[in-house]
């Protein structure tokens, strides 16, 4: 009877212990900071004119490159708000991109996310206005770091800039403090 009530002392401290810690890497009021992978989307120019992520690609001598970063801030348990910046460069043409939307974790893995992304391009009337939608699955390496593969699609607001959707990979790597 002693072992019974020991185990089952150990099993409610346990679990209290789980629930006091709460240091979740999704936790209310933690930061997030995102750099993601892009493979695909469209080919030359349009699928890499509002981007905040990295990209090299180079297609009939003609070289793309991007670079840029999310940050993000949890509102609420499993709920962050982001923002994102990202400059591109096609053979000396270049692009400031800007991203706005929210990303969502279910079950605290598995992110989804809503954003709208536009960019600013040199010497171009039209530019793209994109409303993207991804999900993933986010591997947790340890509290501060995870590896997020997923899916996004983009589809265009600025039917003038182009009528096409983008179908893009994503490997997202993401730091959470």
């Amino acid at each position: 009877m002693k072992k019974v009530l020991l185990v089952a002392m150990f099993a409610v401290g346990a679990v209290f212990q789980a629930k006091a810690q709460d240091g979740t890497p999704t936790a209310k009021g933690k930061y997030l900071i995102e750099a993601n992978t892009g493979f695909g989307g469209g080919g030359l120019g349009v699928g890499h004119t509002a981007n905040t992520s990295f990209g090299l690609v180079s297609i009939d001598g003609t070289t793309i490159w991007s670079i840029g970063a999310e940050g993000g801030y949890f509102v609420a348990d499993d709920l962050a708000v982001k923002v994102g910046l990202g400059y591109t460069d096609t053979d000396g043409s270049n692009s400031f991109s800007y991203k706005l939307g929210a990303k969502y974790y279910i079950n605290s893995s598995i992110p989804v996310q809503l954003d709208f992304t536009g960019a600013s391009i040199k010497d171009l009337d039209e530019n793209p206005l994109w409303l993207g939608i991804q999900g993933g699955y986010a591997v947790f390496l340890n509290d501060f770091v995870s590896v997020e593969p997923g899916l996004r699609y983009n589809l265009s607001l600025n039917k003038d800039f182009t009528e096409e959707g983008i179908l893009e990979f994503r490997i997202g790597f993401a730091l959470h403090f």
